[in-house]
């Protein structure tokens, strides 16, 4: 059994009563999001010697929401059984040792709040839920009890260790009862005491109340009622009972009386990190652990993560001792939720405990010292970095607002983490250490954020003065560029931070001075490289090791490279299609110094590309040059890859991050995938090679772990493929919820919004509750994912009755809610109809003086009697009718004006009251204060247009004000392009366009812009361009490209419309360019198009593409060439296994004259390319294009495109009698056949194009030409060809005579093989029949075969095969060492013992001479002797023999010598002889030597 891979698990959660423990044995297990963590806790961990002996062993994965409740059972023979209960409504019983679910039920029709496995009953287990339901469920009978006592949201329950009947239950509002569920849940005691939420109840180990000396009647508290006691207790010896609350108190209960007998206060506590506030009391959570055989002690949480071991010996005092008060830091920081026992095999008594600080800490209950920390991450771990100057030291960015540090290579302890979380307060998104200086890291976070940590002190972080609109994407240190280059040596630092946004903008910032202003690089690089055009929007920034080359990943899919210090474009790569997310630069100290021009990149499309810029970097071009292949293509992953990273132990080895839920290990320069991790159960987002261990990788996810595993120890080599992605799975979790959950909307469990997050999961709710170093985490999701942020993982459903049963009943209950509603709805009188409502009278503006004057006559007559006094005694009012006056308001209609002010004022009052708000208004208006009823009605939100209609009667200024609250008030109101209107009306035309854009709505505010603006405002410009980004991001290119054009930016026009990638997009792109007069995108993108057409085989659409620009005359040529030999191949299959048809032109379906006879007259007839000076034009244009080397994987379309290529040159050179040139392009062509392995294309290319040989050739150059060297190259492969095509005559059979063998029957045996069959060479040396003999043409073939007998090229393909041999050689003693290394780790293991076995079995087989030879020992010494002595020889041969590839000449002896024994005397002796030697004297290598060994024997 392998090991598991070395976990940093995700954080426990949090708020629950019971969502850890441990079994008797040595396992710890807690519920963490929707899964649970199991830990081997003990001497069985097999943790390293001086390690705590802890390790994490695996997961419980099934839950689709988070878990609530966990509980081992305790029971001999079966504590490998454990259960959990989940939001998603099921309870699941497991077994740890498999992993699986054994049973399962879904009884609950509410949120699960508490669970326990019952320490009397083996297979009992309790839950309750939010609304009061508690259910027994018995798993071996498979049999449940329903009980619903108090209508109570339960916190916590806990079954009695004494009496299998009992079991306690505390609830929200304080209240603890204790039910006997033997008699359907009958109530046996009601404790009352506790004023807030129950989080803990714990039994007292042993039974009876004789272990704590308490006299009720010395008790200081008094005695607490419980209420009325419903039943006789069933225990006669009673027993003791503690519960903790949210009220900061302890009580301890007697379960014979039924009543509390000692309260214990929390005490407030000092903190080491300063003092915590008393009256913040959701920061508490108290819960409670009673040791066993200890009943005198109990331990307890406190208010800041303390500890507290209370002595119940003495009532009438406090006493309690602190766990860890001699280690400085061992204590939790924040507030504790859970405390297991645990009893280790050695017999160790431990207590571990959950924290909100994320972590999980053991204590020593014997020394109560804290024993070791088990760190845990609550957010997407976004970034992985290893430090270069402290190694081992590993940088991790989390979402919950913090960075750890850990350190990797402690051997004291495995998960050695350091916590930096000030000044953060955000997802960290982004990490990167400094080259040189120890300990100091930089951090970017998702609100912009760029900070430095000095790692190695506790000052908080510096932080930029400079903060990016979005996520900070990237990080890396790299030389200062002006303008903070410009400065003295002193003056400025060596190296400077570049940080990469969200908004597409690269940061220069001084880490010597982070308060100053951050420099954006793109206007060096518009300066610097003369850019009119938009710079696209960045992605990714990569510096190269030293430090002299940038690489810039875009959005668009582009990759740019540029030189210091002036940002000098050097070239553009153009091979995504999609957003670049990682760029990296192959390490400078490998064996092989050349691959360190070797950059990778992954965007969104899912392929890796690999490309080589040695010969740019090494050329530095005056003007910048496009490159549009890779150097390799590594395929396999299903989604974006989002992180990349070159093995520093390794040549060429990368590892890959991806979206599919895999880490990927590729040998880029062979393009194999090697190993593929799949521990994660969600997206990774980041890799790291471990800079020590060359096989060990760290990877993190949005599934909250960061894992560390061995390349070697993977069961897989490649990604899965089809419908395992990750998305597929989340889709399906995703569609298992809502049947559940969405039926109903129960109430939150928890008391209040502070509480009601659960540490790790609903993120969207807990971001507005603490501080974030307290336990913020990442949303349900990335941004730009917009997918749930639930990890896939294995659903194991409920039994289909039990889910039908859940559905129907929440179904019945929602259906009886309706029917009320509905009822309640009937009591009311009925509706009038629409018409009648029309003729319903206007509201009056006086309702409450008309409802005054309709009081009884009484009322009426004192009215008239208050009103005559008020009147004709208008001098001496007396203080009676003044009150009478003021309580009847109406009567201000009859008296002066302030009365009637005073009666608007209380019917404006009560028109306010009713919701009437417009009738206030009017009678404001009535008085006369328009100002006042415009100021009333904006303080209220209530302006209309009606109001502001009027608003000019009280003056200009007033009706600007006016119209301007009106606009804010229609904005809160969502109706911004009312507000631009009126804005417009009082012409604020900029506000109004910043309105209507601020708010995307950019189509209108363009409208705006244009009618009221100037042509040239920039303004304008700035709308079209942030309007087209938008829709570029969002895919819609056709429009974006129209809103560039209207900013006339054609350019970017054509570059957002060539994103599409189809032919359509790419001519219209082309053509949009050309009419622009941007001459040189419009030919990249027409030939892009004729390259897209190309692969539909439409070869008309892709001349008419290439037609588009002149400057592509020299592509159509090619074009034409490749047209012409696809045809020519097509004719020569059989109709049976010919493909779809092509699309082809009138003058490619002739077939008069050789191949080069109908090129040369298309050439002449369609392109009008006929004269020297027209052919060297275009050889011209097509010598700037270069392709790269052929492998075995190039696609042949590619592979022949690139062949026609090199043939056109040829032609082209031959038309222009350039024979100089003429050689070599038509030798590339001949050597991408044979690199390839394409045999048949090869022979077909000297066919075509030499069909007489190339002896003419040698008369056009000249003996003395300078390419003679490659002349003859190129005779020789020709005469390699030509030598197999005989050796093939010979072994197959032909019913007719050939140019190679002369046949004298007419018939041939059926029982010769076919030239298709394989052949041993034993059956290949068999003489020819009688009737077969070699013609003259093969007799002077073989006698041209001297050519190839070239003793110079002998000698260097032997010393490339040694060199080959001994890195090989190297390679294999290097994965050897590794494996002996692994051996030995592991030799405690089960496997340990395999080894031995191994060895004793391999002296039984007898290996094969050539085995023992190659597992011959051979000393490092040797090794390096021999590949100094190649390299060395290598080096002594002239140029002109390198430049050039030739045939392999010890595998053409071989082929002659085989023709030699199968028709003798038809090979010269001597050269027979030659062949020999030649084999004799190079054939030692490994590829040779098996060869050699057959022909001697």
């Amino acid at each position: 059994m392998k090991p598991e891979p070395r976990t940093l698990p995700p954080s426990p959660n949090w708020y629950c009563a019971r969502c850890s423990d441990a079994a008797p044995g040595g396992i710890f297990g807690f519920a963490a999001r929707t899964s649970v963590f199991l830990v081997r806790v003990g001497p069985g961990a097999g943790a390293s010697p001086g390690a705590p002996p802890f390790r994490v062993v695996g997961e419980l994965v099934g839950h689709t929401e988070r878990v609530s409740g966990f509980t081992f059972s305790h029971h001999p023979g079966q504590y490998n059984l454990c259960a959990t209960s989940s939001d998603d409504g099921t309870v699941k019983i497991w077994d740890v040792e498999t992993k699986a679910v054994v049973t399962e039920h879904a009884l609950h029709q509410h949120t699960i709040s508490a669970l326990h496995w019952s320490p009397t009953v083996k297979d009992l287990i309790v839950s309750g839920d939010e609304k009061g339901v508690v259910f027994c469920y018995w798993l071996n009978r498979s049999d449940s009890q329903h009980l619903f006592t108090e209508p109570r949201a339960i916190f916590c329950l806990t079954c009695s260790p004494h009496h299998e009947n009992l079991v306690a239950i505390g609830y929200k509002d304080g209240i603890v009862i204790i039910i006997d569920i033997s008699k359907k849940g009958e109530v046996v005691h009601r404790l009352r005491g506790h004023d807030d939420e129950i989080h803990s109840i714990a039994w007292c180990p042993l039974s009876g109340e004789d272990c704590l000396s308490i006299n009720q009647e010395e008790n200081s508290e008094p005695d607490i009622p419980n209420g009325k006691l419903i039943a006789e207790t069933p225990i006669t010896k009673g027993c003791y009972l503690a519960t903790g609350s949210k009220d900061q108190t302890i009580r301890i209960w007697s379960c014979s009386r039924g009543r509390g007998v000692m309260v214990l206060k929390l005490p407030f506590l000092k903190r080491r990190s300063g003092g915590v506030d008393p009256t913040v009391k959701e920061r508490l959570w108290l819960t409670l652990h009673w040791p066993k055989n200890q009943p005198t002690q109990l331990v307890s949480s406190c208010f800041g993560g303390e500890l507290l071991l209370w002595d119940l010996t003495q009532s009438w005092r406090r006493k309690y001792t602190l766990f860890s008060t001699s280690a400085e830091g061992h204590n939790h920081s924040r507030i504790v939720f859970n405390l297991c026992p645990l009893k280790t095999e050695d017999g160790k008594q431990l207590l571990l405990s959950t924290s909100m600080d994320r972590d999980v800490k053991c204590w020593d209950m014997a020394t109560l010292e804290c024993c070791w920390t088990l760190p845990s991450l609550g957010g997407f771990a976004y970034s992985l970095a290893f430090s270069p100057v402290d190694v081992g030291s590993l940088a991790i960015g989390v979402g919950d607002g913090m960075i750890r540090v850990w350190n990797t290579l402690s051997i004291k302890n495995n998960y050695d983490v350091k916590n930096f979380w000030q000044g953060v307060k955000s997802k960290v998104t982004a990490l990167c250490w400094h080259p040189n200086k120890e300990g100091c890291l930089a951090f970017g976070t998702d609100d912009g954020k760029v900070g430095l940590y000095d790692t190695c002190s506790n000052k908080p972080p510096q932080i930029s003065s400079t903060y990016h609109k979005k996520t900070v994407y990237r990080l890396a240190w790299g030389p200062p560029v002006p303008p903070m280059s410009l400065g003295g040596e002193g003056d400025r630092p060596s190296l400077t931070l570049y940080s990469c946004g969200g908004e597409g903008i690269v940061l220069q910032h001084n880490p010597w001075k982070l308060s100053g202003e951050a420099f954006d690089i793109n206007k060096l690089m518009r300066d610097t490289n003369s850019i009119r055009y938009k710079l696209p929007v960045h992605t990714e920034i990569s510096w190269k090791g030293d430090g002299k080359v940038m690489a810039l990943g875009n959005e668009d899919g582009s990759i740019e490279i540029f030189q210091v210090p002036n940002l000098k474009l050097l070239c553009t790569i153009q091979q995504h299609h999609k957003l670049v997310n990682a760029i990296v630069w192959h390490h400078e100290h490998g064996s092989r110094p050349e691959l360190s021009c070797l950059l990778a990149s992954g965007s969104n499309n899912a392929v890796i590309y690999v490309h080589n810029l040695k010969a740019v970097l090494e050329s530095n071009p005056e003007s910048p040059i496009t490159i549009t292949e890779p150097y390799r293509t590594l395929s396999g992953h299903t989604a974006k890859v989002t992180s990349l990273a070159w093995s520093p132990h390794h040549d060429g080895r990368l590892v890959s991050a991806c979206y599919d839920g895999t880490a990927q290990v590729w040998d880029a320069l062979r393009e194999e995938p090697l190993f593929n991790f799949r521990g994660h159960r969600g997206r990774l987002l980041c890799v790291a090679w471990s800079p020590v261990d060359p096989e060990c990788i760290y990877s993190g996810a949005d599934d909250f772990c960061v894992y560390r595993w061995l390349t070697s120890m993977q069961d897989h080599s490649r990604p899965p493929q089809g419908k395992k992605c990750i998305e597929l799975e989340k889709k399906r979790l995703s569609q298992f919820k809502p049947k559940l959950k969405k039926k109903k909307k129960p109430t939150l469990r928890l008391p209040i919004k502070q509480d009601s997050s659960i540490g790790n999961e609903d993120e969207s709710v807990r971001e507005n509750l603490a501080p974030v170093e307290n336990g913020l985490s990442d949303q349900d999701g990335e941004e730009e994912a917009q997918e749930p942020e639930l990890p896939p993982s294995p659903v194991v459903c409920g039994e289909p009755v039990s889910c039908t049963a859940v559905s129907l009943g929440l179904e019945k209950s929602k259906v009886t809610v309706t029917s009320k509603v509905a009822s309640l709805k009937k009591e009311p009188p009925k509706e009038k109809p629409e018409a009648l409502l029309k003729k319903r009278k206007a509201r009056s503006m006086l309702p409450l003086s008309t409802s005054l004057d309709h009081r009884s006559k009484e009322e009426l007559h004192r009215d008239c009697l208050v009103l005559a006094t008020a009147t004709h005694a208008r001098a001496e009012l007396h203080e009676d009718v003044s009150a009478d006056l003021e309580e009847r308001f109406h009567l201000g209609l009859f008296t002066d004006r302030a009365a009637l002010y005073r009666m608007m004022e209380t019917e404006g009052k009560g028109h306010l009251e009713s919701g009437h708000p417009e009738l206030f208004h009017q009678l404001m208006l009535w008085k006369g204060d328009l100002k006042g009823v415009l100021q009333a009605a904006a303080e209220r939100g209530e302006l209309t247009d009606s109001l502001v209609a009027v608003a000019p009667v009280a003056g200009y200024s007033v009706w600007l004000w006016a119209v301007e609250a009106f606009a804010k008030q229609l904005c809160f109101q969502d109706q911004y392009v009312k507000a631009a209107s009126y804005l417009l009306s009082i012409h604020r035309v900029y506000e109004a366009v910043e309105l209507l854009r601020s708010n995307h709505l950019y189509r209108e505010a363009i409208a705006v812009a244009k009618a009221r603006l100037r042509p040239e405002d920039p303004v304008l410009k700035d709308l079209y361009l942030s309007w087209g980004s938008i829709l570029e991001r969002d895919g819609h290119y056709a429009i974006a490209a129209k809103c560039y054009l209207g900013a006339t930016s054609a350019y970017d026009a054509a570059k957002v419309l060539a994103r599409k990638g189809d032919a359509a997009s790419l001519r219209t792109a082309a053509e949009l360019a050309a009419i622009a007069g941007e001459s040189e995108l419009a030919a990249s993108l027409a030939l892009r198009c004729a390259q897209e057409l190309l692969l539909l085989k439409n070869w008309v659409g892709a001349q008419e593409a290439l037609g588009l620009h002149e400057s592509l005359q020299g592509q159509r040529l090619v074009f034409c060439l490749l047209e012409l030999l696809c045809r020519h191949l097509e004719e020569k299959q059989p109709p049976e296994v010919r493909g779809p048809s092509s699309i082809y032109h009138q003058w490619a379906t002739g077939s008069e004259g050789t191949l080069v006879q109908r090129v040369t007259g298309v050439w002449r007839s369609a392109f009008s390319v006929d004269t020297p000076e027209q052919c060297r034009a275009a050889l011209q244009k097509l010598q700037d294009v270069k392709y790269p080397s052929a492998t075995s994987n190039t696609p042949f379309r590619q592979l022949l495109l690139h062949v026609c290529h090199d043939l056109t040159l040829a032609m082209l050179s031959q038309q222009a009698a350039s024979w100089e040139e003429a050689v070599p392009a038509l030798l590339q062509a001949v050597v991408r056949s044979y690199t390839s392995g394409n045999f048949t294309l090869m022979q077909e290319i000297y066919s075509a194009f030499l069909p007489g040989g190339c002896d003419h050739l040698r008369d056009k150059l000249g003996d003395l030409s300078p390419t003679m060297a490659a002349f003859k190259s190129l005779e020789a492969f020709f005469i390699y060809g030509q030598l197999y095509e005989v050796w093939w005559s010979l072994c197959g059979p032909g019913s007719e005579s050939s140019i190679w063998v002369w046949s004298a029957e007419s018939t041939v045996s059926d029982k010769q093989s076919k030239p298709g069959d394989s052949a041993s060479a034993e059956d290949m040396e068999q003489p020819l029949g009688p009737g077969l003999r070699l013609s003259a043409e093969s007799e002077r073939l073989l006698s041209a075969c001297k050519e190839l007998f070239s003793e110079r090229h002998a000698s260097l393909q032997t010393s490339q095969r040694t060199v080959a041999e001994v890195q090989e050689t190297l390679a294999e003693m290097i994965r050897q060492h590794q494996k002996s290394q692994l051996c030995k780790a592991t030799a405690n293991g089960p496997n340990r013992d395999e080894p031995s076995q191994q060895a004793e079995r391999a002296p039984s087989q007898p290996p094969s001479p050539t085995r023992e030879e190659r597992n011959a020992p051979v000393s490092l010494p040797e090794l390096t002797r021999r590949l100094t002595e190649a390299n060395e020889r290598i080096a002594e041969f002239p140029e002109s023999v390198k430049a050039w590839p030739f045939p392999d000449v010890l595998e053409c002896c071989l082929v002659l010598l085989h023709i030699g024994s199968q028709c003798p005397g038809a090979v010269n002796p001597e050269m027979q002889q030659q062949a020999q030697k030649l084999l004799q004297k190079y054939g030692h290598t490994r590829a040779y030597r098996r060869h050699c060994q057959i022909r001697h024997t």
